[in-house]
């Protein structure tokens, strides 16, 4: 099973793609970033953002995507601008046939390390732990990609349609 993982961000939206095999085995096959100009218009932004995903799950051809849900920062306009982002990622995995399954910041965290509260160098040791790594993912915006997509890989087992109702509940 494929898993594409996304960690949205209108000037840098990271991603992880994790091969799981039968065993249960996960390994990281890319990680990286879709960059975007800040002086460049909001919809051109999104565009780049939407073609950047649509590009990974073609190349890829994922089996489910995991994106990092919203987090209510303290400046509401940097929570609706993330929105925008979130909303054509979700978009490309949709159009494309994708599962597509959101989870929230802390949850992440209690899959990668074992609690909610984790910092982001706690999330960075444990990855290059549990993918037996030599290094962390860089940026560490492609490092919260990949933990996206190592927590689905983790996430336990529930049959199809109480992850499809989990996620339209999510929406």
């Amino acid at each position: 099973m494929l898993v594409l993982g996304i960690d949205p961000g209108t000037a840098t939206t990271g991603y992880g793609v994790v091969r799981q095999d039968r065993s249960r085995l996960v390994q990281l096959v890319e990680c990286g970033v879709v960059r975007t100009r800040a002086r460049d218009p909001l919809p051109s932004r999104l565009r780049e953002i939407f073609e950047g995903v649509e590009e990974l799950i073609a190349r890829h051809r994922p089996d489910a995507m995991a994106v990092e849900s919203i987090f209510y920062a303290k400046n509401v306009r940097t929570t609706v601008t993330l929105g925008h982002a979130r909303g054509v990622i979700l978009l490309a995995g949709e159009l494309a046939g994708v599962r597509v399954f959101e989870f929230p910041p802390a949850e992440i965290k209690k899959a990668v390390v074992g609690t909610g509260a984790a910092t982001k160098e706690q999330v960075q040791f444990m990855l290059t732990r549990l993918l037996r790594l030599k290094a962390v993912p860089q940026p560490s915006d492609a490092a919260d990609g990949v933990a996206a997509a190592l927590t689905y890989c983790m996430a336990p087992r529930l049959d199809e349609a109480a992850r499809a109702a989990t996620r339209e509940l999510r929406l």
